[in-house]
């Protein structure tokens, strides 16, 4: 598949110039098919034949399966979660905080990546931010403020400024400190390739609304081999455990501990096949598109005189930030929208609006955004 044909296969974008794919993306045809086929064989035909349940968990083995061959994973290492920040709060609710212990995170984190820290001051665990500049982090700063933490969190790629942290170097630092990682990827998986083995993280959360083009409700969760014995989740049910009839119940040796009971599998069904599109397309194709368009956009960008490029001149990824003139950037957003364009706000920095740039985008869609500025 070739982005043309991505792109004439997602309904939403006859509508609308569609520059908002670090929000949410539009799923093409092929993945909204998928989802209703599964509700259709699970509603319809199972019951008859295999059973609702295996039915559903047949969906579960074969998404889990999808998703570390992308992730360059074992299967038994990952978990189903509704998204990143449902994830996210799954390891966190399942480690053993004390007061006192620290949590270290970036100001370029996403809420996600705010709230369940915010949660834990309730336990007397103490939080520490690690300030930021043009959406880079002090590295000296970080190693640091590992020293004394028990968790470090931070995102693979800002949402603010498109800007990619580096996650090995800090995974290599605080694993030296005795700290845990996990790292927000949730801006990563569908606009460029993601080796968790190269990030050496011990959590990797993600979902698939975004850059993989995939449904609502189907996130995902990596759990290095080890790192699950640091995991005594806060919520069990029987697919979080290895006999939920046992006397004595004992939590699954891997990452599906994280799970816990009866969801929709269609999501899910949706998920397997956004990610067999991105593949479909190649990590090539898209990056290589992704770099001239946005290219294209931080040049009008430069030459106009009612913004200013927050992000990197230089490609880092699909996120473009601006500033505008306009004292209201929410207005000018929904003004944009008016005229069917899509782009978003940021609540920082100042005045800023992102623009997301995703492969099924063309020269067109750019040009237009940019004679708006």
């Amino acid at each position: 598949m070739n982005p043309t044909d991505l792109r004439a296969d997602m309904p939403a974008l006859d509508d609308t110039t569609y520059l908002n794919t670090g929000a949410s993306g539009p799923s093409p045809t092929r993945v909204v098919d998928a989802i209703e086929s599964c509700v259709e064989r699970h509603e319809y035909e199972s019951p008859a034949e295999e059973g609702m349940y295996p039915c559903a968990f047949d969906v579960f083995d074969e998404t889990r399966a999808v998703v570390a061959d992308h992730l360059g994973a074992d299967e038994s290492a990952v978990a189903l979660t509704q998204s990143t920040t449902d994830g996210i709060n799954r390891v966190a609710a399942a480690l053993d905080w004390e007061a006192g212990d620290t949590v270290v995170r970036t100001d370029l984190e996403h809420s996600a990546g705010i709230l369940p820290w915010k949660h834990l001051r309730r336990r007397g665990v103490e939080v520490e931010v690690i300030d930021s500049e043009d959406g880079r982090i002090d590295r000296d700063a970080m190693a640091d403020a590992v020293r004394d933490a028990k968790l470090v969190c931070l995102s693979s790629l800002t949402w603010s400024h498109g800007t990619r942290l580096p996650v090995e170097a800090v995974v290599e630092m605080a694993h030296d400190a005795g700290a845990l990682v996990l790292v927000d990827a949730v801006q990563s998986p569908g606009q460029m390739p993601v080796d968790v083995r190269e990030w050496g993280a011990d959590f990797v959360a993600a979902a698939g609304h975004k850059w993989l083009l995939g449904p609502f409700g189907a996130g995902f969760v990596h759990v290095a081999p080890g790192a699950e014995t640091h995991l005594d989740p806060a919520h069990v049910g029987y697919r979080s455990v290895e006999d939920p009839n046992a006397e004595e119940y004992a939590f699954h040796p891997g990452a599906h501990r994280l799970e816990v009971g009866t969801v929709s599998p269609a999501p899910y069904a949706g998920l397997a096949e956004a990610i067999r599109t991105v593949e479909d397309v190649g990590y090539d194709a898209i990056q290589s598109r992704v770099e001239a368009l946005t290219d294209r956009l931080k040049a009008g960008i430069a030459d106009a005189e009612t913004a200013r490029l927050l992000s990197p001149r230089e490609y880092e990824s699909g996120l473009v930030t601006f500033a505008v003139e306009d004292p209201d950037p929410e207005a000018f957003v929904e003004e944009l929208a008016e005229d069917g364009i899509r782009i978003r706000s940021l609540p920082f920095p100042e005045n800023a609006v992102r623009a997301s740039v995703h492969v099924f985008n063309t020269e067109a869609d750019v040009d237009e955004l940019v004679a708006r500025l």
